[in-house]
């Protein structure tokens, strides 16, 4: 199975301390079936709208730290605020949904849930929401500075010096080049090939022996 149900009192322990009346409010008004999900690589979470007796859907993966998790939800959240006042009529990530988005952040830092260094990174998204997270590189770098399972060794891209050499987790080892917008060039030291990395992609650094 790839989801887990959970009484609603439990989504407590996946959110920040005082959002979840704030959260269950919607989630009442709009018979919000919730799913905390497995992790998935592809997607931190997703909304399908009421359809055929079904109530609004949303998952979001529950491995993610609180702050992220709410985030998610609340791009969720302004999916289905946009359905309901829209229904197909506009894009998904379109004006409308942006300006909905961005009054669910305003709202919620008013409510003052979050640390002030997310506030900060938050501005952005609330002046103009990405569609993906990696979108969001500079947000997602802030979040997951709050994750309580680090991983021995592993940090961001972004963290590495140039010409740092690298681990992806598929075990394929690379040397880090110049940044191009979001995205950094590295070389497979095995094939010689260039890719392009994600400024967010956690790596593991190696250390380079000298003779």
């Amino acid at each position: 199975m790839a989801a887990i149900e959970h009484p609603l009192h439990e989504l407590a322990r996946f959110l920040p301390a005082g959002s979840f009346d704030y959260v269950v409010k919607y989630l009442y008004q709009y018979k919000v079936h919730l799913t905390v999900a497995k992790s998935r690589k592809s997607v931190l979470g997703d909304y399908r709208h009421a359809h055929q007796g079904n109530n609004h859907r949303i998952s979001v993966n529950g491995n993610l730290n609180s702050y992220e998790f709410l985030i998610t939800l609340l791009h969720e959240l302004a999916h289905l605020l946009t359905f309901e006042q829209y229904q197909n009529r506009v894009e998904p990530h379109g004006k409308e949904w942006k300006l909905i988005y961005s009054k669910l952040l305003i709202d919620f830092v008013g409510f003052g849930v979050f640390p002030t260094e997310i506030v900060s990174a938050l501005q952005k998204s609330i002046i103009s929401p990405a569609a993906t997270a990696n979108g969001e590189t500079e947000l997602l770098m802030v979040l997951r500075k709050y994750n309580t399972c680090k991983k021995e060794g592993v940090c961001f891209i972004a963290d590495l010096p140039e010409g740092a050499l690298f681990r992806l987790s598929n075990g394929k080892v690379f040397k880090k080049g110049e940044l191009r917008r979001k995205r950094y060039t590295c070389i497979e030291l095995k094939t010689g090939l260039m890719y392009t990395v994600s400024a967010i992609t956690e790596v593991k650094q190696l250390e380079v022996i000298h003779p």
